[in-house]
Formats: C-alpha cells, structure tokens, sequence
C-alpha cells in the first residue's frame, strides 16, 4: 500500500494527507479559529473572546500587556487537603498563575471508569486557584510526559493490539475523543470568558521531540475548540529547529521548555514567529530523580540567572517546578537510555522553590524577590513551614512471608504461557507467576524473554536470584525431578518519553529451562494501588510469619497529625502504606531515603505502618522530622 495515497476513517471524518492542505488558516494573533478538525462530538458554543492575547511580540491580558508568571503545581501529585495551602504558597512567591498538566489515566486507570472526585476533583481545584486570585494555565495532554506513568495515558489505552498512540491512528483518536468529551468541558466551564481562572489550554505536549504528524496536532487543536475552549491555546517545546518544525501549529502560540540560555530559545522562537511573545512554558529550575543515581539540585544563583534572561528579555515564564509533590501510590514513571531502564523516584520534590512538604527553599526567596522586583506588587505574608512530628523509632512486627502471603492475596489465573500485565488488565503492581517445570538433572540456564522489569526468581519456595532487563538469565541446578518455579515480577513504571512510550510490562516473550519453554501456569495479579485497607488488614494475617521477607506493620499514637517523613534503615525494597494509602516504592539503592507521609493521612490516636518487603526486613522503622532524598549533584541540562 502506498504510504502517499494513504486516509484513516473514524466517527464520520476522513484524516490524511488531504487535511494538511484544508487546515483552516491561522486567525488573527492571539486567536484561535474555531476547529473544523474536531469530530463535532461535544460541540459546544464559542465562548467570549480570549483573555489572554498578543500583538507586536507583546502577550496582552484584556488587551493590556502583561507577563505570564506561572508555576507549576500538580494536583494529582499533592493531598487534596494541602491543595489549598500550596496554592497561597505558589502566590506568596509572587506568581500570578499555577500551570497544572492532567493525567488522564490518573482519571480513568480502568477503561470506563473515569472519576473526578476526590483527589481527582479538577475542578476544586481550578476554584481553589481562582479563591487565591491566580489565572490558570491547564495542559490536558492528552499526553504529558511529567515523569508519570506512561506519560498519562492509560495502561489500558496503549496496551490495545495495534495501538500508535500520538498519532492519527483511529484507534487513538476514539479514545481520546471520549476522554475529552468527559474532561474539556469541565475545563472549558473555568474558562476565563465564563467568569473562572483558565486563561490558556496547551495542545499535547512537546510533540515535536517525539514525531511529526501534523494532523494529529491539527486534530487535538479542533476537538478542544469543537468542546468549547476558547482561551489562548498554545504548543510547548524544546528551542530546537528538530523540535520546534513538528511541534508547531500554524496560529497557535509557540513556546519553549528548556533550563538555560534563554537568549537562545527567544531567538529560535522570534526567528519563527516574529509577531509572538517570548513564553518559556517550563523553566527547569530543578529536576527529578532516578532510583540508583543521585539527587539533582540546582543551585538558587544558578535558577534566578536563568530567571533573569527569561525576564530581561521580555519573556513570561513557568517554573517547572514551582512544588513538584509526590508520586504517591505507583504513578511514578520511567526513562530509557537506550540501554536500561531508569525508574522515577516516589518523591517529585525535584528541588522546586516550594520543598515536597511545603517548606520555603532559599531559591522560593530568590525567585520572589525578583518577581516583586519586577512587578512592583505588594509582598503577601509569608506562610511558616508546615509543622513535623518529633522524630520516633517504631517497633516492628512481622506478618506473612512473601510468597505465601501474595499467593493468598489473589485467585489464580491458568495460562500456557506468562502473560503480561497487559493481558491480565492490571496496570500497575506485581504479577507472580507460578509452574512446575521438570528440570533434567544437572546444570540449565533458567533465561526469561522479554522481562520488564525486574522478577525476584524463587526454586521450592528459595531465593534464586534477581533478574531484570539487563540480566534475563541465571544457573539452575535440576534433579531430573519436577520443582516449583516462582518468578515475582514487579512493574517498576511505565516509561513516560521517548519512542518507548506504551511499552508492556510482566514477561513478553517467556520462560526457558535450558532449550525449552515452560507452560501451564498459575497466575496471580497484584495490583497493590487498588487494595484497600480492608485488604492490607487481612495480608499480615493471611498466612504464617516466615522467612525474612513479606509483610510488617508498626503503629504509633499521634496527638496531633502532623507532617512526617518514614525511613526503613535495614530495609531492601518494597512498598509502604500509612493507614491504608500506599506511600509508593522504597529501595535501598536511594537515592531517596525517606518517604514523605503528608498530615492528612495520620489520624488522631493510632496509626498504622504497612510494609510489602520484597528481600530483606530491617530491625525497625523510624519517623524523622526532615527528609533525606540523598547526596546532592548539581542538575546541568542535556537538551
């Protein structure tokens, strides 16, 4: 078939090389045309004129210049009872808008099963922005990147036999057409033409590091029109010609991401889009972390110099981050280096101005003092940092050992080969896969195909080793005798950028004793994010303490909830949960020491300590009373 003569149909519309010729023509600037790309799904009238516009190189707010001082701040990765305490944050540091991405798997991690309630309540937190007198920037992806789960987009979604996500495949756009008749017009009803804080809406994001199907961006920009968004739309990516040519659209605003010199990003984006306004839509003043490497920082001089030639040269800017959060439960994502993988830490503190638990870093005064400077507002009253419990040693009682416990936790599915979580419907967690191979005498090489990511490997209920997807391979000693196989496999995030996005996580290929595959086995699916307490009250219980791994708790008795921080000295790896909320993964590879246990999740009187050890307990656990995210290094952009 020729690639050239080539159209894909769906819900009524054609998408093909034809629609690059009838995209409509950009509009005036600042404006947006009414997108005749969307599928009509959801229409909704036009709303009022943009607030946000431009003219002459000039960003204008009801037609009066104004610069955009935005940061960034997640709601899905902060406890809805501290939205509003880190909003007054975000504008005590002398911002005027918080730039919040959403996740949609965040919202839908099940096919059919969206929420918006609760922690994912967008819009209490859209009005929580507006009661702090902040406009609102929203980027709703579909993808987001942000060092999440798969870059937001659901596990189910990209999991789909053929599936292209980012990209006019049909199959894409239905199920973004669906998400987005669920979402737009939630953020559509906050728009700033109808009375709330949202002033501008990105369109995907950073598309132009990742491929080059203009239609598909020609597409997104429609179905947000066509549901309603009538503020300011806008691409964000990095100030490169390789970037910038496939992550563009025509009449929509261009701006940059990047983390320094910011002289040549205003050059690369004026030289394209001369009547534009300078907008760095994330300035990297810190960075995130990655489990076995070191915890990045960037210095308060080094972040306000580039802040500095942001707003020397006429440019608005958002902080990413102005209070990164946490990665709480398993959302944390990964990277690939061409060679391993790189999992993302629990915390997101990734040294943002705003500390993980809300304390005012040094760089938050650094930051402030220019952006006062600069707009000459009057200074708002500085918070203190939250209160911490004083630091404690908890005792720690043993519960199950690990493979009885897992095994009781779930029924077993029968399958002729290992499936993938993908299979299973499981989007996150562990899967342990259980046969009875007949192991001829002598020495094999037990090897597993296609791991991701990592199988703690157990012969007769003995430990065996570790493999992962660098290693796939180990010695296995047979008696010519059948024995039990028990590969733990643990998904340790879904890639979140590059052409490996939506890759499958458990066993893809299979597992072999020497030249021969192993078949019939029980499977047993441990999404550890979906159980409740009720759950994680029997899994102690459920069989009997063995061995130096399984489940512990430990409780204290708190008077007043405050902020804590939980350490495991002793501990390998595994996850923890307080009073029923998963925290997220600890390791002892760091560089994170401490996992941040915010105060709403502590309750007056006892608290409870869950912890899934999956190598080796430590003699206790302690609460301190700061957190320790390991040996600093100072964070140097590659882009």
């Amino acid at each position: 078939m020729n690639g050239e003569n080539v159209s894909l149909s769906f819900r009524g519309m054609v998408v093909g090389p034809q629609d690059r010729s009838t995209a409509p023509p950009p509009g005036p600037p600042g404006t947006e045309p009414a997108g005749a790309a969307g599928d009509g799904a959801g229409k909704t009238s036009r709303p009022a004129a943009p607030l946000l516009t431009w003219r002459d190189g000039q960003l204008l707010r009801a037609g009066r210049p104004h610069r955009l001082l935005a940061g960034s701040l997640h709601y899905f990765r902060v406890h809805p009872a501290q939205w509003a305490d880190r909003l007054g944050r975000l504008a005590a540091m002398g911002l005027n808008t918080v730039d919040t991405y959403v996740a949609w798997n965040f919202h839908e991690p099940r096919r059919g099963r969206i929420r918006f309630d609760g922690d994912r309540d967008l819009e209490r937190f859209l009005a929580l922005a507006a009661d702090e007198g902040l406009d609102v920037v929203v980027r709703p992806g579909p993808y987001i990147c942000a060092e999440w789960d798969n870059g937001g987009l659901p596990a189910w979604l990209t999991g789909l036999p053929g599936m292209r996500p980012r990209s006019c495949h049909p199959l894409y756009l239905d199920a973004v057409a669906d998400w987005f008749d669920e979402l737009i017009p939630r953020i559509a009803a906050a728009q700033a033409g109808r009375g709330g804080p949202v002033v501008a809406v990105q369109v995907e994001n950073e598309y132009g590091s990742y491929g080059d199907d203009s239609a598909y961006l020609q597409w997104l920009r429609g179905a947000l029109a066509d549901r309603g968004i009538g503020e300011l739309l806008f691409t964000a990516d990095g100030p490169t010609d390789l970037m910038l040519d496939a992550g563009s659209v025509p009449g929509v605003l261009a701006a940059a991401t990047f983390g320094s010199r910011p002289d040549e990003a205003a050059k690369a984006l004026r030289a394209r889009r001369p009547d534009e306004p300078f907008v760095c839509a994330e300035f990297w003043n810190g960075w995130f972390d990655h489990w076995g490497e070191r915890h990045h920082v960037r210095s308060p001089d080094s972040a306000a110099t580039t802040l500095d030639g942001i707003l020397g040269a006429g440019g608005s800017v958002s902080l990413y981050m102005a209070h990164g959060g946490t990665n709480l439960g398993l959302w944390a994502g990964a990277n690939h280096d061409g060679t391993r993988l790189q999992p993302t830490v629990t915390s997101y503190d990734s040294d943002a101005p705003i500390a993980e638990h809300g304390a005012l870093r040094p760089k938050f005064h650094a930051v402030r003092d220019r952006l006062l400077a600069l707009t000459g507002a009057a200074p708002r009253p500085l918070p203190p940092d939250p209160a911490v419990l004083p630091p404690r040693t908890l005792d720690v009682v043993p519960g199950a050992g690990l493979l009885p416990a897992l095994s009781a936790m779930a029924w077993p599915v029968a399958s002729p080969y290992p499936p993938t979580f993908e299979e299973l419907g499981q989007p996150s967690g562990l899967v342990l896969y259980r046969a009875e191979p007949l192991v001829p005498a002598g020495p094999h090489e037990l090897a597993v195909h296609g791991l991701h990511d990592r199988a703690l490997v157990f012969v007769d209920g003995e430990p065996a080793g570790v493999l992962d997807q660098e290693n796939g391979a180990l010695a296995l000693t047979g008696t010519g005798e059948r024995v039990r196989l028990d590969l733990l496999v643990e998904n340790q995030g879904r890639i979140n950028y590059g052409p490996l996005l939506g890759q499958g996580k458990g066993i893809l290929g299979g597992v072999r004793v020497g030249r021969r595959l192993v078949h019939d086995w029980q499977v047993y699916g441990l999404p550890l994010d979906e159980w409740t307490p009720g759950d994680l009250l029997r899994a102690p219980r459920c069989a009997a303490p063995d061995g130096d791994r399984g489940f512990a708790t430990a409780s204290f008795d708190v008077a007043e909830p405050a902020d804590t921080f939980l350490a495991l000295p002793g501990f390998g790896k595994g996850f923890a949960w307080v009073n029923g909320t998963l925290l997220g993964r600890y390791w002892e590879i760091g560089p994170q020491a401490t996992l941040y246990v915010p105060a709403p999740l502590l309750t007056e009187g006892r608290t409870t300590v869950t912890v899934l050890e999956l190598e080796r307990f430590g003699p206790r656990l302690e609460l301190r009373d700061r957190p320790e995210l390991g040996p600093p290094e100072e964070y140097v952009e590659t882009l």
